[in-house]
């Protein structure tokens, strides 16, 4: 079994109730969620004009390959109605693959661990709440460390 996180992320419509489904579909269609983090509240990323984000860290174990988890996050978003016109744009559901076990995988259209993770306060957060030893495989830092050494500003609450 694999040991897999992914962040799930809505700023637009019912966020909490978006989250909550796309978790059942994660669990009907990839695997049982083993663990949850708290929902967060964040400012938007990247561009900051739009509307604050709800985020949530899950973590699942699973016998899938990243490539069929992938295709299976896709389907999903596009069952939420996720459009991806713009870079770092609004969105219903948006699923991230943070790791997949400690593997490291740079293929076209997948790059595990997530790039941006150690950058990002809204990922942080819950990873620390639910996995704060967990070593990134690139960086050899813990999520806890990531966290102290972390420099972006932007608002981050627990809800």
């Amino acid at each position: 079994m694999h040991e897999v996180f992914l962040l799930l992320g809505s700023n637009l419509g019912n966020r909490q109730l978006f989250l909550k489904q796309a978790i059942e579909h994660i669990e009907t269609e990839i695997a049982p969620v083993s663990k949850i983090s708290s929902v967060y509240e964040t400012q938007s990323w990247g561009k900051t004009d739009l509307p604050d984000y709800l985020n949530q860290v899950v973590v699942l174990l699973t016998d899938l390959s990243p490539q069929i988890i992938l295709q299976k996050i896709l389907n999903i978003e596009l069952k939420f109605g996720r459009k991806r016109e713009e870079k770092w744009g609004s969105r219903t559901i948006d699923i991230d693959i943070l790791f997949y076990d400690d593997q490291i995988i740079n293929e076209p259209g997948l790059i595990i661990p997530h790039p941006e993770l150690q950058k990002r306060r809204f990922t942080l957060d819950p990873l620390a709440e639910i996995a704060p030893e967990w070593v990134h495989p690139l960086i050899k830092k813990n999520i806890l460390q990531l966290k102290t050494e972390l420099i972006d500003e932007l608002n981050v609450k627990k809800i």
